[in-house]
């Protein structure tokens, strides 16, 4: 099974920028859909962002649309996330997924979703005013 290492939270400024890297081993990245999720304290784990296994298409939850990108490098088996314009409501535990199959609804992919069959240990960021 795939094992999956978030890394690059921290805190951050408001207005800032973040740059998060998933590393994966174990497994076949080239064969995974992965995905970006977030969860802020008290709160449930929500979707950020996607990309398809070969990087193809991507998904962006509409709250950081606009302001993000996703991207992979199936050699280096790494996917990362930039989120610019940072905001407090960003703030958040910062996980990545990883399936073969993903299923998205209007093109979000709930962190529930029972094909998701690796998450890692989570990346913490703060985002402060």
């Amino acid at each position: 099974q795939v094992q999956l290492v978030e890394a690059g939270g921290g805190p951050m400024q408001e207005g800032g920028s973040l740059r998060l890297s998933c590393t994966a081993s174990g497994g076949n990245f080239s064969l995974l859909h992965m995905g970006w999720f977030r969860q802020a304290s008290g709160k449930e784990r929500e979707f950020v962002a996607a990309i398809t296994r070969s990087g193809k298409y991507t998904y962006f939850d509409r709250s950081v649309k606009g302001r993000s990108s996703i991207s992979r490098d199936n050699a280096l088996n790494m996917m990362h996330l930039q989120l610019s314009t940072l905001k407090p409501d960003d703030t958040g535990v910062y996980y990545c997924a990883a399936a073969r199959l993903m299923i998205t609804e209007s093109g979000v992919w709930s962190p529930v979703r029972p094909e998701i069959e690796a998450w890692g240990q989570g990346t913490q960021v703060t985002v402060s005013s």
